[in-house]
């Protein structure tokens, strides 16, 4: 099948742009944390507000960057923390095995179209909410290591080895039971389904790849 310009990969190239991410999201937190910058508003709100994604704040004044600049925003240090923890772990193979350019456009669009398709989902429900953190992005990323690497083993409870596909596949549906019953409130389990779900179709669209073919594969020859 012939490449189209949504499936025309970039050069391969390496830039270590997951360490770049990090710092961004470290730099990010450190300017909005109220412990940092208590005293630094625009628009009489604090800066956590104006680049999360709160839905009311993109109706009322416009401030549509908010479903982009939310993933670089965190509530607080162990929420920054760990969101990079995952990255760290997952994006830096990750990235060698894609490319920079290629893992830069998945992160980044991942990470938007969750936070879209969030506040378009909040917006018709008629629910505002504070939505922060890489974590949509992060699932997409998640499953595609699942993908590229699907005999990779994870430690779960940090001694319970688990193959990557498998910690994937329960953590999202774990997600979806939690979004559906409305338990563990508090945390965007939408934006993280999203993310899955749009990681998805990335990888079947632009990367012409199966992941249930690609899993199938691999548990057969294990």
């Amino acid at each position: 099948m012939r490449n189209s310009f949504i499936n025309k990969r970039f050069a391969y190239s390496y830039s270590n742009v997951t360490l770049t991410l990090i710092i961004i999201n470290a730099v990010a937190y450190f300017l909005t944390s109220s412990a940092f910058a208590p005293n630094i508003t625009i628009g009489g709100y604090p800066l956590v507000y104006v680049f999360s994604l709160v839905p009311s704040l993109i109706v009322q004044k416009g401030w549509a960057w908010q479903v982009f600049t939310y993933m670089f925003m965190h509530s607080n240090f162990s929420h920054l923390f760990w969101n990079m923890v995952m990255l760290f772990f997952f994006g830096f193979k990750l990235e060698r095995y894609l490319g920079s350019k290629e893992f830069l456009l998945y992160y980044l669009l991942t990470g938007t179209l969750s936070g879209i398709f969030s506040f378009l989902t909040y917006l018709l429900a008629g629910t505002n909410v504070v939505l922060l953190g890489a974590s949509g992005a992060l699932y997409a990323v998640m499953l595609l290591y699942a993908v590229a690497f699907p005999n990779d083993r994870v430690l779960v409870f940090w001694f319970i080895p688990v193959r990557v596909p498998v910690f994937v596949l329960f953590t999202t549906l774990l997600e979806a039971f939690y979004q559906f019953y409305g338990l563990n409130g508090g945390t965007a389990h939408l934006c993280h389904l999203y993310g899955f779900l749009f990681g998805w179709l990335y990888i079947m669209i632009r990367m012409r790849i199966n992941p249930i073919r690609v899993w199938r594969d691999s548990f057969r020859r294990f």
